[in-house]
């Protein structure tokens, strides 16, 4: 199953020409979760992968800059008949900041459901778990993830028909975690013919905060790490000071999470993405840092690293995929 994280929005507090404010797609098969929604989110999803089929919103706090797109984004969506329900998750107060919303837009045309989350299990999706943690921004503030299932280790039918198993439904039980009986009576146990549980991939999503030991354990083990690197050691005082995180504190807690790659992300004007990667990578190297419209593609752990792919990347590819590319009509 394809899982991705488009980058909508990748700048700090204040956007600039080519950075806007925070905004992040999970694309996980048919089922796509908003982390985030900056000014101008919708323009960068209609730039990129569509409005279609966003179904649940997770906020990592109510600063301005994570959540200003959000009432146009659903005015939006109203506008063009939206019936299905939008399921948002946020910290306390989130209640209280659509409710103004709704009174500067009216109301929304589709049931929103809101849920105001402080820590832990969130909710259960298909094949994967949303927990929330709780971060140190000065205000009530989440850092999220989603965690897949283990999955069932490769079966082996070879080692099935050996013990006497006839291919077919037996096949198919063994592979679901059942024994099965045959004619001799003799038991076959989906152990016997099936490796150890293979792990799922795991995104976790840090929000603005301080680098604290509680997000380093939350982020144990994850395939990407999205961190706040807001500013470089050079202004070590000003992250203190705002309760944000260098490049280099995101990259300690990376190594201490142990994490296939981590993505920087909520990137202040005054440094250069050279300076905020090279000094996340004197610590941990399998750091990058996105420009908006950029993708992550998150392999299952077997099969290899995430990887940053550019959005020019991402556009050639699609080009190629159109039955049509370039002929004329």
């Amino acid at each position: 199953m394809d899982l991705r994280l488009v980058f909508l929005g990748t700048a700090g507090a204040v956007p600039t020409v080519d950075r806007g404010p925070s905004g992040l797609l999970v694309i996980r098969g048919g089922e796509r979760i908003l982390v985030d929604c900056g000014e101008g989110t919708q323009r960068q999803l209609m730039r990129s992968v569509g409005l279609g089929r966003i179904d649940t919103v997770l906020l990592t706090h109510l600063h301005g800059d994570h959540y200003l797109g959000l009432p146009g984004l659903l005015k939006t969506l109203s506008l063009q008949g939206r019936e299905e329900t939008l399921r948002l998750f946020g910290p306390p107060g989130l209640e209280e900041m659509l409710h103004v919303a709704q009174r500067m837009f009216g109301r929304f045309q589709f049931p929103v459901e809101v849920v105001e989350v402080s820590a832990g299990l969130v909710f259960q999706g298909n094949g994967y778990a949303v927990r929330a943690a709780r971060t140190e921004h000065g205000l009530p503030s989440l850092a999220w993830s989603l965690e897949e299932d283990r999955r069932p280790g490769r079966f082996h039918p070879e080692k099935a028909m050996a013990l006497g198993v006839a291919p077919g439904p037996d096949f198919r039980r063994l592979q679901l975690g059942e024994s099965v009986v045959l004619e001799s009576g003799m038991v076959v146990e989906p152990e016997q013919v099936m490796d150890e549980p293979r792990a799922g991939r795991k995104i976790v999503v840090s929000g603005d905060t301080r680098p604290t030991p509680g997000l380093a354990a939350f982020a144990a083990g994850a395939s990407v790490l999205v961190h706040d690197a807001t500013f470089t050691e050079t202004e070590k005082a000003r992250a203190l000071e705002t309760r944000h995180s260098t490049a280099k504190e995101a990259a300690e807690v990376a190594a201490a999470a142990a994490v296939g790659l981590l993505v920087l992300t909520h990137v202040s004007s005054r440094h250069s993405s050279r300076d905020l990667t090279g000094e996340a990578r004197a610590v941990f190297e399998r750091t990058v840092l996105p420009a908006d419209l950029d993708h992550v593609v998150v392999p299952f752990p077997e099969k290899g690293y995430p990887e940053l792919v550019r959005a020019h990347a991402v556009e050639a590819a699609a080009c190629a995929s159109w039955p049509e590319a370039g002929k004329s009509v």
